[in-house]
């Protein structure tokens, strides 16, 4: 089923949309009134210095964006390029509550789903280094995590993409 279908018979379901994507063996969803875009994967410009998990850079609609693997970011294991590996175009609140996007690189991310928000369940094994990782719900297809977008990367961090992005569009 094509993903236009799957939104299409997504819509017809109970609870909040959510884009399904995998990190190893085990799937993931991601509310989609944080998604800008989804694309096939690109060639991005590398960003020196950056952490081995920042893919590079690339323009979306004129703006330069950072684009974080998030497979290498959660298990230090880059996302493989499959037909399935997407380039998600998400938006988010900075620290100073400006509204600013950021690429995710995504693997099998072609399905998605309606899952009941009082469905979601607190991880009893939240790690201090991932506050991304939020809450699991349990479906027929298997359990299910919640990653949030806002608690993606840390504020040192968003210092250093946003203004390495900034940098390298003015030199060039």
């Amino acid at each position: 089923m094509s993903l236009r279908a799957n939104y299409q018979h997504a819509r017809r379901q109970q609870g909040e949309l959510y884009l399904l994507f995998s990190l190893g063996d085990d799937r993931y969803a991601l509310d989609v009134h944080s998604i800008s875009a989804v694309l096939p994967l690109q060639q991005f410009k590398q960003i020196p210095d950056a952490p081995n998990w920042v893919s590079g850079l690339f323009v979306f609609r004129g703006e330069p964006l950072p684009v974080i693997d998030l497979c290498h970011l959660a298990l230090s294991i880059p996302a493989q390029k499959r037909a399935s590996t997407r380039l998600v175009v998400v938006k988010y609140l900075s620290a100073g509550g400006q509204p600013v996007q950021l690429g995710l690189i995504l693997e099998q991310a072609t399905d998605t789903q309606r899952l009941l928000g009082d469905g979601f369940r607190p991880n009893p094994l939240q790690n201090p280094l991932t506050p991304y990782l939020g809450m699991v719900q349990q479906t027929p297809q298997g359990m299910v995590q919640r990653i949030s977008v806002e608690q993606l990367l840390t504020d040192e961090v968003r210092a250093l993409l946003l203004r390495n992005a900034v940098d390298d569009c003015a030199h060039g």
